[in-house]
């Protein structure tokens, strides 16, 4: 069996360490998701009965690339120490396919910003201005982004129980979920920027290894 020389060796162990960043950067993004879905104040205010669950679609989708990136990255470093063809190639496409989910998360978190948002806000509207549940939901609200009412509509009495409140819901629905929705947004475009790199690297590593045994 050949193995690789000189330069594309130097690429292997290259290949090899990003892949072990690769697999530590997955847990990253793992665990990102992971807040993000189980975030006390985002479970509170999207929890209840009737939310909208829009946002959350964009987390599972870095959930799903996270765990699966990671599983990836030790596929890779065994591929890379066993100058394995066949490891290799399943890497890259994993890799390819990865490469669409990060994208896909980041492009939803940016262009669905506006709908999520909207979405939560009428939610909240539609709870301030119902009565039993929907005041209790609207208190959650309230207590979490410390606010009350909105623009068009303030309301004190709603928030009779709580200190000062110096701005309304919607603008405090705005800046929470933009914060939220731009982790997303960057975090998937950043790593499928990364990824670009170790598709490139397995794929001379990959062509390098059947040069190598064509010419034995």
């Amino acid at each position: 069996m050949g193995k690789v020389q000189g330069g594309m060796k130097c690429v292997k162990y290259l290949l090899f360490v990003f892949n072990f960043i690769f697999w530590l950067v997955g847990s990253l993004v793992l665990a990102v998701g992971l807040w993000l879905r189980f975030d006390t104040d985002t479970v509170s205010l999207l929890n209840e009965e009737g939310a909208p669950d829009t946002f959350f679609i964009g987390v599972y989708i870095l959930i799903g690339a996270g765990g699966l990136m990671m599983l990836v990255g030790f596929f890779g470093c065994c591929g890379a120490v066993r100058e394995s063809q066949c490891l290799l190639g399943s890497f890259f496409a994993c890799l390819l396919v990865i490469f669409g989910a990060e994208i896909a998360a980041g492009v939803f978190g940016f262009l669905n910003k506006d709908k999520i948002i909207e979405e939560v806000q009428s939610f909240y509207s539609k709870s301030a201005s119902e009565n039993n549940n929907g005041t209790t939901i609207a208190s959650v609200y309230h207590k979490v982004l410390e606010c009350c009412g909105t623009k068009d509509s303030p309301n004190p009495t709603l928030c009779a129980d709580l200190p000062t409140v110096t701005k309304d819901c919607t603008t405090a629905i705005t800046e929470f979920f933009n914060n939220k929705l731009y982790v997303i947004g960057y975090v998937g475009i950043g790593i499928a920027g990364v990824m670009i790199i170790g598709m490139i690297f397995s794929m001379v590593l990959c062509c390098a290894i059947r040069n190598s045994r064509e010419v034995i």
